[in-house]
């Protein structure tokens, strides 16, 4: 009776630990694990904190209120659009170090395992196949209000 249980408890043990390591093994996966949380911000690029955001290229982490789990990244990508990627990584599930950094002002990097991604573009470069999640946004430019939401 003990040594039937004890199979059965490694048996049970296997089958979870494996179910554990195989979630988020594919795209659907991982957009099944990824939080949706609702994304409603304003900045006003007339404040000092979004002065890099007037300029192609610049960008600044959001990290307020209504911002997502780990915040975003907000960057400019020409004088007319913007690109706003989640912090979250796209291609594994949400995990210690799958927060997005900007690195060297030229790259996204997942820093749990390298992944990375062009920081103007969103395509990616290593590791990921699937390119930051992103968000909609608004911009007026007469007030340079950029208004960001999902």
């Amino acid at each position: 009776m003990k040594k039937s249980f004890s199979i059965l408890t490694v048996i049970t043990l296997l089958i979870f630990s494996n179910l554990y390591l195989n979630s988020c093994g594919t795209r659907e996966d991982t957009v099944s694990c990824f939080p949706t949380n609702p994304i409603n911000v304003s900045l006003n690029l007339n404040l000092p904190a979004y002065y890099n955001l007037n300029q192609v290229g610049g960008w600044v982490y959001i990290n307020e209120q209504q911002s997502g789990t780990r915040g975003l990244i907000v960057v400019r990508a020409s004088d007319t659009t913007f690109k706003i990627y989640d912090r979250n990584a796209p291609h594994i599930c949400p995990d210690n170090n799958t927060t997005l950094e900007v690195q060297d002002n030229i790259r996204i990097l997942c820093p749990k395992d390298n992944a990375q991604w062009i920081l103007l573009t969103g395509q990616p470069t290593a590791v990921a196949n699937v390119p930051p999640k992103t968000y909609l946004y608004n911009y007026d430019p007469g007030n340079k209000l950029l208004n960001i939401y999902y």
